[in-house]
């Protein structure tokens, strides 16, 4: 299956408009985003060698990244943003700032 930043967009906006509280203000959604990039940081740290608590689950970092695009996904639609529109943009500043930053392979 074969998304497109609209679909997923669309996909979180049709979840969310069935309850009646909406998406969460603003400053929720980054402490949520906050948390999530947590959740990121402490599976990669148990997956590259910080051994985990008694009982703690080493953690599926595919979930925490999905966790992660989801909150994001929510504030754009909160602030009606478009997440093809910015990551294109953001792709052209890469690609146009940075294009000399890094040693290409050879080809």
């Amino acid at each position: 299956m074969s998304l497109t930043f609209e679909d997923v967009q669309a996909q979180v906006d049709r979840y969310i408009s069935q309850f009646k509280e909406g998406y969460f203000p603003p400053l929720l959604m980054l402490a949520r985003l906050t948390e999530e990039v947590g959740e990121v940081a402490r599976v990669l740290a148990h997956q590259n060698g910080k051994t985990p608590k008694p009982g703690e689950d080493v953690g599926d970092l595919e979930l925490e990244l999905a966790d992660l695009l989801f909150v994001m996904v929510c504030m754009a639609n909160e602030r009606g943003l478009s997440l093809e529109q910015g990551f294109t943009r953001m792709m052209h500043k890469i690609e146009t700032r940075d294009a000399d930053r890094w040693t290409k392979k050879d080809a």
